[in-house]
Parts: structure tokens; C-alpha cells; sequence
């Protein structure tokens, strides 16, 4: 019967298995069944989702030639499933020859008007039925203050709060709020704020997230400190997450790491306890800011508060000590983690690496490079670049082809820097055959060397008379 054959389209549709639902209507038919109200009105719908506007016409025939209208509920989904299928004008005459309204009626016609882009209609819309006696509920009105510029947003906010017995959801605040708050009105901000508090919404930390990230859009660092207060004043226990990234917005100006700094070590007494991000936000703040001694204090202090460092942690100590020339602390630093039993990762490396090079440590430099295999980070181009570019300066290039077979005999091959820093140390060491192998074997890799590496080179060859050499590396230069 009908009720059957409801239910099977019923079925098709939750499933998600649309066609098949259109087309039950047709064999329904075909069986001898008339479709009701309720079969059609479960299908209109699935027309709309598949933009089957012939079906739908069919469909919208098959209501009136029934008498199924004037009905509300099916009108106004003819009326969605028209917007849908972009044809709006259809969607416009059903409403406007609606005897009766309701406010799923209204809000459809208003969600027509902007799933086509008819912004400033949809606004006279609202207005409308702000008038009439089915006043906007919470979908409606989160529908128009998501779609209006932030300030008319505010202004129907402020219209709706006037009219006898309406009442704001949770969901239009956090709309009007976040908008206000992109829109950097924030004075607007705080005032919902109040009132959202006076009407006793409960407040989730959901909405102080998004707080957060808007303040660190627009760079209002003092606005994110503020935050920290303004949830407990909501009841709303802030969590590490919500710390740990006012602290980020705040060390990222200089004027507010002392400020961010009282936060963290007040924020226990409100019940949030920092974590290892919050001690490492900090560390790394206060190294960039030259004052090691507190980076060095909150680090051991992590031991005490029973706050477990990671290779973050240390990797943040060590580039302060390293940026401070403090390089024998550093590869002290490092030993403790490696005792620990902390590996290390590639950057902490980096970072040693290039400050035993820049004091001039090149065999600390090369044991460390020859110990991280050993310790379980695989050297790459980076660390062995670092390596020959340090030796190089030193002027010890024949110690760097040396690092740059150790390199190949390792499975990480040279890159163009590599051959480049290498034929420029040899160049400027009068190495110039080994320079000319070098470069040879760097072209037949397909890198080219940068001019003035080619230019140090034939010029090598010409001060030392070496005419022939000379032209013979300008002809393997032009080749390439």
C-alpha cells in the first residue's frame, strides 16, 4: 500500500540512495499507488539535493492536480527545492501566494535568497517577518547575522533583543561576537560579553578559543592576556591549550613577555597548571631575549614542578647557549640529553654544529657529525653541508673532500651547495686541480656552478699562467 511504499522511499533516502528514491515514485505509480502528501512530501528534498528540477516540476503538477495545496509544510518545500535547483523566481511566487506562513516558511524563503545571492533581499525579508506576527526564531536569526555586514548584524541583534518575550540563543552570540571580533570591533566584543553573562549562558571554553585565535590575527596581544581573566570571570577554567597560546600571542611582542611571564606563574593559583609547550613558549622567548639566566631557571625548574622536558626543551637551552657563544655548555647540555635518553633531533644537531664551526671546533664538529648515526639520526645534506662549509673557511678544504666522500659513502649525495662551498674553498686555497675534479664531477651531475665559483677558478689558472687549463674550464662551463 501507500504507507508501504512511503517507507521504502523512507528508507532510500536516509541511506542516501537518492535516484533510487525519484524513481519509487514512478514505479509506485506504475503499481496502481497514489502518492500522498507525506510520500510527497519526503521526496521533494532528494529533488532538491540532486538539482532534479524536471522531477520536481512533475512532482509540484502531481500536488496541485491532487489538491494537495494550499498546505504550509509542502509549500515550503517546493519552495527549498527550487532554491536548490536554482530557480528562485519559482521559490518567490509559491511565497508570495502563501495565505498562511510560519516561521520554517519564512526562513526558507530568507536561506533561498542567500543560497543565490541575494543578500539584500533576504535582509528585507527578515525585516519582514520581524513585523509580522511570526517573529525570527534562533535559525533565522543566526542565518542573517552570519550573512550581514558585522555593524546591520549588530543592529538586528539589538532589534530582536527589544521585542517582547524573544530571547537570544547561545549560538547567535558566539556569531555576533566572533564577526564583531574579525571586524576588530572590540569594545562591541566586550559589551555581548556582558550581556551574554547576564543572561546566564552557560559558557563553553569553545568560544574563548576562537577569541584567542582572532587576537593573534589582529595582533592585539593585550586583548589575549585579558582573555585569561575574562573566563574565570565566566566560571570557565581555562585549559594549558587556551595558556600555552596566549602566551605564544604574547612573547611575540617584547613588551609582553614580562606580562606573559607573570600569567605563567600565577596561572597554577586559578587551577591551570603549565606543560611542557608553556615552560618551552617561555624558554625560547627569553633565549631570543638574551636573558639566558631565567631561560636556564625555568628549564630546571620543570625537574621540580615534576613537568617532564622533551628534545623541545633542551633544543631551545642549547640554541640560546650556542647564539650566547656558550658552545662547551651547549655539548654539555647535549650529553645530559643523551644520557637522559633523549634523542636528539636533526635541528638540535644543526644547531650544534654550526657553533662548533663558527668557533672554529672542527674536530668536535666531525666527531659529532661521525656520532649521530650512532645515536639514531641519520646525518643529512644540511648537517654535512654545515660541516664543509666551516672547514672550508678555515681553510682546510682537502679535510672537506674528505666530509664529502664520507658523505656519498653514506647515502646522502651532495647537493649543489655542497660542490659550490667545496670548488670555493679550493679555489681560494690554490687547490685548483682538485677544484677543476670537483667541478668536473659537479657538471656531470647536472649542477651548475654559480659564476663566481667558474670565475675563481679560471682565474686561478690564469695568474699561475695556466692559459690552457683556464680555457679548457670555460668550455666545460659553457657546455652546460
Amino acid at each position: 500500500n501507500a504507507i508501504s511504499w512511503t517507507a521504502l522511499i523512507s528508507g532510500y533516502v536516509s541511506n542516501g540512495r537518492l535516484e533510487q528514491a525519484i524513481r519509487s515514485i514512478a514505479w509506485m505509480q506504475q503499481e496502481g499507488f497514489r502518492p500522498d502528501v507525506v510520500t510527497v512530501a519526503t521526496v521533494l528534498p532528494v529533488c532538491g539535493e540532486l538539482r532534479a528540477l524536471k522531477h520536481g516540476k512533475e512532482i509540484h503538477a502531481y500536488t496541485v492536480k491532487n489538491w494537495f495545496l494550499p498546505n504550509v509544510s509542502l509549500t515550503t518545500s517546493l519552495m527549498i527545492m527550487y532554491s536548490k535547483c536554482a530557480v528562485l523566481e519559482y521559490s518567490v511566487k509559491l511565497f508570495d501566494g502563501m495565505d498562511q506562513r510560519n516561521v520554517i516558511s519564512w526562513t526558507a524563503m530568507i536561506d533561498s535568497y542567500v543560497e543565490n545571492g541575494h543578500l539584500i533581499e533576504s535582509v528585507d525579508v527578515f525585516r519582514s517577518m520581524q513585523l509580522s506576527k511570526h517573529r525570527p526564531d534562533s535559525v533565522a536569526m543566526g542565518r542573517m547575522l552570519s550573512i550581514c555586514d558585522p555593524l546591520l548584524a549588530k543592529e538586528i541583534f539589538d532589534y530582536a533583543s527589544r521585542q517582547p518575550g524573544f530571547r537570544h540563543s547561545y549560538a547567535s552570540y558566539i556569531i555576533l561576537i566572533l564577526k564583531l571580533g574579525r571586524s576588530n570591533y572590540f569594545s562591541q566584543v566586550d559589551n555581548l560579553l556582558i550581556r551574554l553573562k547576564s543572561d546566564h549562558f552557560p559558557v563553553t571554553p569553545t568560544l574563548f578559543t576562537y577569541l584567542i585565535r582572532i587576537y593573534a590575527e589582529v595582533n592585539k596581544p593585550d586583548k589575549a592576556l585579558k582573555t585569561f581573566h575574562t573566563m574565570l570571570e565566566f566560571s570557565c577554567i581555562p585549559l594549558p591549550k587556551h595558556l600555552n597560546r596566549i602566551l605564544e600571542i604574547a612573547v611575540s611582542h617584547r613588551n609582553y613577555l614580562r606580562p606573559a611571564f607573570d600569567l605563567f606563574k600565577k596561572a597554577h593559583r586559578y587551577g591551570v597548571l603549565p606543560n611542557t609547550k608553556s615552560y618551552n613558549i617561555l624558554m625560547r622567548a627569553f633565549c631570543f631575549n638574551g636573558d639566558l639566566s631565567v631561560a636556564y631557571q625555568l628549564f630546571n625548574q620543570m625537574f621540580k614542578r615534576d613537568v617532564v622536558p622533551d628534545i623541545e626543551s633542551y633544543r631551545v637551552l642549547m640554541q640560546g647557549l650556542c647564539r650566547k657563544s656558550q658552545v662547551n655548555t651547549a655539548i654539555d647540555l647535549f650529553e645530559d640529553m643523551l644520557n637522559k635518553g633523549y634523542v636528539p633531533d636533526s635541528l638540535s644537531y644543526t644547531t650544534l654544529l654550526n657553533s662548533l664551526c663558527r668557533k672554529k671546533k672542527l674536530r668536535e664538529a666531525y666527531k659529532l657529525l661521525c656520532r649521530m648515526k650512532v645515536k639514531g639520526c641519520n646525518p643529512d645534506i644540511v648537517h654535512y653541508n654545515t660541516v664543509i662549509l666551516g672547514i672550508c673557511r678555515e681553510e682546510r678544504a682537502m679535510d672537506a673532500c674528505k666530509v664529502l666522500e664520507d658523505m656519498e659513502a653514506n647515502g646522502c649525495l651532495p647537493n649543489l651547495v655542497s660542490y659550490r662551498t667545496l670548488v670555493g674553498g679550493l679555489c681560494d686555497q690554490g687547490l685548483l686541480d682538485e677544484a677543476k675534479k670537483y667541478m668536473v664531477e659537479m657538471l656531470s651531475k647536472g649542477f651548475a656552478p654559480h659564476f663566481s665559483i667558474s670565475h675563481s677558478l679560471i682565474k686561478g689558472f690564469c695568474n699561475v699562467g695556466r692559459i690552457e687549463e683556464a680555457c679548457g674550464v670555460l668550455g666545460e662551463v659553457l657546455k652546460y
